[in-house]
């Protein structure tokens, strides 16, 4: 049975301006959602170089760090997201 009322995974990646391991993260990223979250997902990429507030108000104390904020429980996963199967298992992603 489909689901169809399921929503989409919100993912939202804070970065540092562009620096490697931020475009790296980016990269990885698109990578994972566009091979295992195919139309399943949203993403918004923040530059905490551009709005540094929203690290404090977020909670990110590292980056690039990854936040998935839909469906709950958030969970957030730090570093360049290179690991895909851990970056699927941490965020509880299913495929």
């Amino acid at each position: 049975m489909p689901e169809v009322d399921k929503e989409p995974v919100k993912l939202v990646l804070y970065v540092a301006g562009e620096t490697p391991k931020s475009l790296a993260a980016i990269r990885n990223l698109e990578k994972i959602c566009s091979e295992h979250l195919a139309g399943k997902y949203k993403v918004e990429v923040v530059d905490l170089k551009k709005q540094p507030q929203l690290a404090r108000e977020h909670g990110i104390v590292a980056i690039p760090t990854l936040v998935k904020e839909l469906p709950v429980p958030i969970r957030k996963i730090i570093g360049d997201l290179s690991d895909t199967q851990k970056v699927l298992v941490h965020l509880s992603v299913e495929e």
